[in-house]
């Protein structure tokens, strides 16, 4: 087969990727097979190129090597969020390599569900912990410890008063923002009942309120109020906040979800545009009980880094929407964690046992982590988790007796050496985290010992494939200089290891997009 038709064939395939066959892409692929040559122009021989444009995203420092002598403590706030993993998604698919930014190892982990034990009848979490030798790097250990909240029944969940504020400017006509956000929340309002409240406000040149505190069964006039949208015009994101507050205001629900949910590809460029007013302005509202959650949409102007920071200010999480499959993940089958916080300002905090480890390292979170005493600190905001969410997190390890160094510190002097004190424990976990009504201001504690004893490889459990190779894949296409013997073909092996509860598919989906980085990253075609 020609170079011309194989190069088709790829991008249709790419496409598939995304969404699944339908007929019109199959029939699509057939018609780029039958395409001949002299029907298309020569290809240009070049590296994937990265997707940047005028998107923009926060610069992210790795984290390092800790010392555990001069540092036992880890802390940080938790983040749920999958918006990274998706975002990378859409870049690939199209045939681009992300800039490294675009790359938050913990959104990688974090968006796959987990098979965790379920918290026991009458607690809101579960501990989870798992201890084995590090994948890419030869010697070290891998520390996979997690949470998983309780899963409420949405049937039987407190009422909810929704208020959907959707960017109508005229950069959100393309395909895959208005159109594809409309079919999203056609997808949402399915799952409504009757004394759930629903509100639309638009913005634009101006913000406008489009339907005022539907009940939930009202879907016609629900329905209605979408088809009417239409994109055109600048953007005033501060004006229509602040309408969206009002009105979730005026229909509040006591003890309920209060929430805004603002879907935008985060071009704020008229009146309240400066990121430090719009993040004053929600952490206001959000000591009212109104939470903020972002959904992202589009390509080529994406604010990343404002939706982000909104999302986290607001108490709420941010989902990127790619393509319709994610609009289902999020709105269908993660539709309590979505929209159903269970616990605020959600903390974690680990100290390591020096008689067993030398040096660690978190994979993530860079923007996430905590001084060690605003732990304890019940005024530090922290990360919300959802009915039913999974939280994971990474360490990567040096055991203790190691002669390998990463953390660039002296040894301490009047450190205190490791012994066999707490014999058998490897660290010590805490979680704190708050309830989600306004009068819940203290924090509660749970506390659990990880044992020392590594699993070995055959014994590894799907849970920690998964996550080991979400991470692998994170720092492969940032380039991370932690990346030692990291490799795709091994990503794509431990992936392949935790296929056995894939119903949805998502596992083969990292797959796909393991194969993809692969050929744009490690086999760039050389220009001529």
């Amino acid at each position: 087969m020609k170079t011309a038709n194989l190069l088709a064939t790829l991008a249709v395939a790419l496409l598939i990727v995304s969404c699944g066959p339908s007929g019109e892409q199959m029939k699509a692929k057939e018609d780029a097979i039958n395409t001949t040559t002299a029907d298309m122009a020569p290809p240009v021989l070049e590296t994937p190129p990265l997707a940047t444009g005028t998107e923009s995203y926060n610069t992210i420092s790795e984290n390092t090597f800790k010392s555990v002598s001069a540092e036992p403590l880890s802390t940080f706030a938790i983040d749920v969020d999958g918006a990274s993993y998706s975002n990378v998604r859409r870049m690939l698919i199209n045939g681009m390599l992300p800039p490294a930014d675009a790359v938050r190892a913990e959104e990688f982990i974090n968006y796959f569900t987990y098979n965790y034990p379920k918290p026991e009848q009458n607690e809101l979490f579960s501990l989870y912990s798992e201890y084995a030798n590090c994948p890419w790097a030869a010697n070290h250990k891998l520390l996979q410890v997690a949470l998983k909240g309780k899963e409420v029944d949405m049937k039987s969940a407190p009422a909810n008063n929704l208020v959907f504020l959707v960017d109508v400017s005229g950069s959100m006509e393309n395909e895959n923002k208005l159109p594809l956000l409309k079919r999203a929340f056609k997808l949402l309002i399915k799952q409504l009942r009757p004394e759930d409240r629903v509100s639309i406000v638009v913005y634009a040149g101006n913000a406008g309120l489009v339907l005022d505190g539907a009940n939930g069964d009202e879907s016609d006039d629900i329905l209605e109020a979408l088809d009417r949208l239409q994109a055109g015009g600048s953007t005033a994101g501060g004006e229509g906040i602040e309408l969206a507050y009002a009105v979730a205001k005026n229909h509040f629900i006591k003890k309920g979800n209060n929430r805004i949910i603002l879907t935008t590809d985060g071009d704020f460029n008229v009146g309240m545009s400066s990121q430090q007013e719009l993040e004053k302005l929600i952490e206001e509202k959000r000591n009212d009980g109104i939470y903020l959650s972002v959904f992202g949409f589009g390509d080529g102007n994406i604010k990343d880094n404002v939706m982000e920071t909104l999302a986290d200010k607001g108490n709420g999480n941010y989902y990127y929407i790619d393509n319709f499959m994610e609009a289902r993940k999020v709105l269908v089958s993660q539709f309590g964690g979505t929209l159903m916080t269970i616990a605020k300002d959600v903390k974690i905090q680990i100290e390591f046992n020096p008689a067993y480890v030398k040096e660690y390292r978190l994979i993530g979170y860079e923007n996430r982590l905590l001084n060690a005493e605003d732990f304890n600190d019940d005024k530090k905001d922290a990360g919300e988790l959802g009915s039913g969410h999974c939280v994971t997190a990474l360490y990567e390890i040096i055991p203790a007796g190691s002669s390998e160094s990463k953390a660039n510190v002296d040894n301490l002097k009047y450190a205190k050496s490791g012994d066999n004190t707490n014999k058998g424990e490897l660290a010590s976990i805490k979680f704190r985290y708050k309830g989600v009504a306004r009068q819940d201001t203290t924090s509660k504690l749970l506390s659990k010992t990880i044992s020392t004893i590594i699993i070995p490889d055959e014994q590894r459990s799907a849970n920690f494939k998964l996550a080991a190779s979400a991470a692998e894949f994170a720092m492969l296409l940032r380039d991370s200089k932690y990346r030692d013997r990291a490799s795709y073909d091994q990503a794509i092996e431990l992936a392949g290891g935790a296929r056995e509860r894939d119903e949805e598919g998502y596992v083969s989906g990292l797959i796909d997009l393991l194969k993809i980085a692969k050929d744009l990253q490690e086999k760039p075609i050389a220009k001529k």
